[in-house]
């Protein structure tokens, strides 16, 4: 299997395990919910879970593959304000997880990419 046949499959990979995370460990997700928006933190959690595993589904089929990767570009620039607020949370935690707070907000740019890569058909950008 070639690098670009391997791509979808890994997002898609990537994208059902962070879906299975929010049910599985949903607390973690809820503090990164923005509290301006409408609802509980853990519907926001379970939706954006349901979502994640509804990308992994549609960019694991060829047939859905294109729209499932411009969708899940799309997700990706819409959960950063959740990144940002859990880097300005945890900005007084120990160094370690103020990094890794911090260290995530860069890598939703290279997950976008990724996916438009994939809905391109191309080579993985990640």
């Amino acid at each position: 299997m070639t690098r670009s046949e391997r791509s979808p499959l890994l997002l898609a990979g990537l994208l059902a395990t962070a879906g299975v995370a929010h049910f599985a460990s949903p607390r973690p997700f809820d503090a990164t919910v923005p509290s301006a928006l409408p609802g509980t933190p853990r519907t926001w959690t379970y939706a954006s879970g349901a979502a994640e595993l509804a990308l992994a589904a549609g960019i694991a089929l060829p047939r859905t593959r294109k729209a499932a990767a411009l969708a899940a570009a799309a997700f990706f620039v819409g959960v950063f304000p959740a990144n940002v607020k859990m880097a300005v949370d945890w900005r007084h935690r120990p160094a370690p997880l103020k990094a890794a707070a911090i260290g995530r907000l860069p890598l939703q740019l290279p997950l976008v990419l990724w996916a438009r890569s994939v809905a391109r058909g191309g080579e993985a950008q990640a």
